[in-house]
């Protein structure tokens, strides 16, 4: 103990805690609830999805006119990365998948130096989440959301700019 009464501890040897949760956070009911909110948002879903969407698309093309830098490449990534945790909420989880599949391409200094000199792979990404959504391919189950997506993953894994 030093003077103030305060005890000192140093997260380094203090060892990892975890919480006691005796029972489930949230119960059945409370997931019926939340479940029944989603469906009667529904169609403002679907607005919210077209909006991301687009949003995406004009930072695609923002990036294309400013001749991809890194700060327009940060843009792009950080739209993608919205789309990437809520297109499964959307009830689009190719969406999802194909927008983790740009982060990973944008996400390393790497990855955005291969993109300034190559841009076609990141406008791929956006091309078939724009598709995804306008022919409602919602998941990768579809013949032609499967087959794009392993397309797009397998490029960026060949890259080898990804984190592993």
């Amino acid at each position: 103990m030093n003077k103030s009464g305060a005890k000192i501890i140093d997260p380094r040897t203090a060892g990892p805690r975890s919480p006691e949760l005796k029972h489930p956070v949230f119960d059945s009911e409370a997931v019926s609830r939340a479940e029944e909110t989603l469906k009667a948002l529904g169609g403002s879903m679907q607005r919210w999805l077209e909006a991301d969407v687009m949003r995406l698309q004009d930072l695609r093309i923002g990036a294309q006119q400013a001749h991809w830098s890194y700060a327009a490449l940060e843009g792009l990534l950080s739209a993608a990365h919205d789309l990437k945790g809520m297109g499964e909420t959307y009830g689009f989880p190719l969406v999802s998948q194909l927008a983790a599949s740009l982060c990973r391409l944008l996400e390393t200094d790497d990855g955005k130096a291969v993109v300034q000199q190559a841009p076609a792979l990141a406008c791929a990404h956006v091309d078939a989440i724009r598709a995804a959504v306008r022919d409602g391919v919602r998941a990768e189950t579809h013949p032609l959301g499967g087959a794009a997506l392993a397309v797009l993953e397998e490029q960026v894994a060949k890259l080898g700019v990804a984190p592993v």
